[in-house]
């Protein structure tokens, strides 16, 4: 596997768990696209530096919100919407809450997200064909897609189109994982934001992505769907949705 470079990281300040999709290998060659497809938790802690950063330096013009709208009552919409940047709400968890599909006990017993992630596709697979078809339309710039952790819901939504471009299973099993190394400030972040005390160490690990779970997820598409892309045509995403896709992502050159 090759090693994730480390600047794909972003350093914007209100943010913990930001980085660029764009860098990973390709199956055959080349890399994917930097400065598509960025990743990040919600973006209610961006100042006006951030945004300008976000917006002027990067070229955000999208932003794909995957939260409940309760979660967007709560916690706002962030700066880069009140700064004028589309934001796409595609919720990948009903409002009354998430109904588990019947994935097995062994599949429970290796981590209880498992069972959301099936449920994203079956109780909202609308939403998430939606936020692949933004990501590839041809016009639509850099595309920042969150959730409230950036790990779990967005991870789904990412891991999908890394595959659906043809990113080796290993590396984005290993770029989900990635961010089980931002947990901590994630927990810093919020903590303080809210003067509540740190939870303890074991609360913290429980909440840390494990690559053997996407790797479950993904061998799980297989069987069912014929694998990822399997599972987005059978929910109406074009050929030639899924050729723009690839040719926004894929930088055969590098």
């Amino acid at each position: 596997m090759t090693d994730l470079v480390p600047d794909r990281w972003l350093t914007v300040d209100g943010l913990a768990n930001a980085r660029d999709v764009g860098g990973l290998p390709l199956d055959g060659g080349g890399r994917v696209r930097t400065g598509v497809l960025l990743r990040t938790e919600s973006l209610e802690g961006l100042g006006p530096a951030a945004v300008a950063y976000l917006t002027d330096e990067l070229g955000v013009a999208q932003v794909l919100d995957l939260r409940t709208d309760h979660e967007r009552t709560t916690y706002g919409l962030g700066a880069l919407a009140d700064a004028g940047v589309p934001v796409h709400r595609l919720s990948f968890i009903p409002e009354t809450g998430i109904a588990l599909p019947e994935t097995g006990d062994a599949h429970a017993a290796l981590d209880p997200m498992l069972g959301h992630y099936l449920a994203y596709l079956e109780g909202r697979g609308e939403y998430v064909v939606d936020g692949v078809r933004r990501i590839a339309a041809p016009d639509s710039g850099t595309t920042v897609v969150h959730c409230a952790a950036g790990k779990d819901r967005t991870g789904v939504l990412v891991a999908l189109v890394c595959a659906a471009v043809g990113v080796p299973r290993a590396e984005i099993t290993a770029d989900y994982a990635l961010s089980a190394t931002r947990i901590d400030a994630l927990f810093e972040k919020w903590t303080t934001a809210s003067g509540e005390p740190m939870p303890p160490a074991e609360e913290i690990d429980r909440h840390r992505p494990r690559a053997e779970v996407m790797a479950e997820f993904l061998r799980m598409l297989d069987e069912r769907h014929g694998g990822p892309v399997g599972w987005l045509r059978e929910n109406g995403l074009t050929d030639d949705e899924l050729a723009r896709l690839r040719a926004r992502l894929r930088d055969e050159s590098a």
